[in-house]
């Protein structure tokens, strides 16, 4: 005879806004549409977006991964190649133009107006801080807008307690696009209370799609058993979101890229389970992670939403006339 185990009972708080903001669905669409419309191989200059699935799915259309532009093979020059949605130094595109390539800018419209914050401060004779994190991206692309030495690089509290600019009174900072607002707030408070002429960036730097994924996972955080954040070990925002879900009061937290990642055996008695996603991370990876719950778990999904969404960033100009289906998309977004 056999008899029924009845499942445990789980909450699964699915917090909205989460996964792909609009300059990631931006750049995954130019990779996506420059196939469509010059055939493979399209090359992309470093990951896309900070996602592995991603890039992945998008080699099988065609893609093809390179760390510099002399990989690409002298037959494969009229090939077009994509820049990330982090941003490059401008050394990047010269070198572009150098070699011949025809290449699509990939760079997020938030990054590109840091870009534009910080050149404004150089341009009016301040000395630019960066607010961000040594070796990412988006780092070294902001860096890479001016010319050596024009930038200093705040990570800490600690590094605004020890930082000794050449002019005190002639500063202007801008922030990565990606790191946590209250982490931030606490770098800015420092370097503005030692240096009181500070400028601001004409507009914050943290962008919407950061703030508004902290914001739901706070709202959600309390109560939680184990909070799931789905986004890459070297992405940035995702990392941010694991800290923040912690602080707001979730028991445990933890960064996946998959449901194979869940350590099942050792989940222990869990009743409220959060889960969101980075600004990278696909939605099917979500809806993978609910269904590895719902197998083990009598799951109950309730929706924890603090804002909708619309932001909506426009491709290159060259790939405005090519269209994108939903089945185009469908290998990040679903069915």
């Amino acid at each position: 005879m056999n008899i029924a185990v009845s499942k445990p009972d789980l909450t699964i708080r699915l917090c909205g806004p989460r996964g792909f903001c609009a300059g990631v669905d931006r750049a995954i669409q130019i990779v996506v549409l420059a196939l469509k419309a010059y055939g493979a191989p399209v090359y992309v200059r470093h990951e896309i977006v900070h996602n592995r699935y991603v890039v992945e799915g998008l080699e099988a259309k065609g893609a093809i991964f390179v760390e510099e532009l002399d990989e690409i093979p002298a037959e494969h020059r009229a090939q077009p190649v994509v820049f990330s949605a982090h941003g490059v130094p401008k050394s990047v595109p010269a070198d572009a133009d150098a070699r011949n390539l025809f290449y699509l800018d990939a760079t997020c419209p938030l990054v590109s107006k840091v870009h534009k914050q910080a050149m404004r401060h150089n341009r009016l004779g301040r000395h630019v801080i960066l607010i961000g994190h040594a070796g990412h991206p988006e780092v070294i692309g902001t860096m890479g807008q001016l010319p050596e030495g024009a930038v200093s690089l705040i990570e800490t509290v600690e590094d605004a307690d020890v930082y000794e600019p050449d002019d005190p009174d002639n500063l202007g900072f801008v922030t990565q696009t990606t790191l946590s607002v209250d982490d931030t707030a606490g770098v800015i408070a420092r370097l503005q209370e030692r240096f009181p002429n500070l400028t601001a960036p004409a507009a914050d730097s943290i962008c919407y799609a950061t703030t508004n994924r902290q914001e739901v996972v706070k709202e959600a955080a309390l109560g939680c058993d184990l909070f799931l954040i789905v986004g890459a070990p070297n992405s940035s925002n995702s990392k941010r979101l694991v800290e923040v879900a912690l602080r707001a009061g979730a028991k445990k937290s933890v960064l996946v890229q998959r449901a194979s990642e869940i350590d099942w055996d050792n989940i222990g008695d869990i009743k409220t389970v959060g889960l969101s996603a980075g600004a990278s991370a696909p939605e099917v990876i979500v809806n993978e992670i609910i269904e590895a719950f719902r197998a083990r778990y009598n799951a109950v999904v309730e929706l924890a939403e603090t804002v909708k969404e619309t932001e909506n960033f426009l491709v290159n100009r060259e790939l405005r006339s090519i269209e994108l289906t939903a089945a185009d998309m469908a290998f990040v977004n679903g069915e």
